[in-house]
């Protein structure tokens, strides 16, 4: 399937819902979506956010609870210290996913 805007938008959409203080997967957001196998188009979605200032791409982290690599977000650590203001604790680059974890639906 090729993503379309659509698609993008119904990312962009699930993302800005995810709560202050918490996190999702990129499959989790895909599943949201309607189609569990998307887990990299959300991923290319989000690196090409519009509107960073309201969708909080920054909240998404893979399977395990990591973090991306530095680049995504503008510098080394930036989505660390984004989610560390929201007291989302970060250890060795990865988020506690029962703790930290949107219940949205099951990861």
């Amino acid at each position: 399937m090729k993503p379309t805007s659509n698609t993008f938008e119904k990312i962009y959409q699930i993302v800005k819902q995810i709560p202050y203080g918490q996190v999702a997967t990129y499959g989790q957001i895909a599943r949201l979506s309607g189609n569990k196998n998307l887990s990299r188009v959300v991923g290319y979605a989000l690196h090409v956010n519009p509107d960073p200032d309201t969708i909080p791409c920054y909240r998404v982290v893979n399977r395990f609870g990591q973090v991306s690599s530095a680049f995504a977000f503008g510098g080394e650590n930036q989505q660390v210290k984004l989610l560390e203001l929201e007291g989302i604790s970060v250890k060795n680059g990865r988020v506690d996913l029962t703790k930290f974890g949107w219940k949205k639906d099951v990861f």
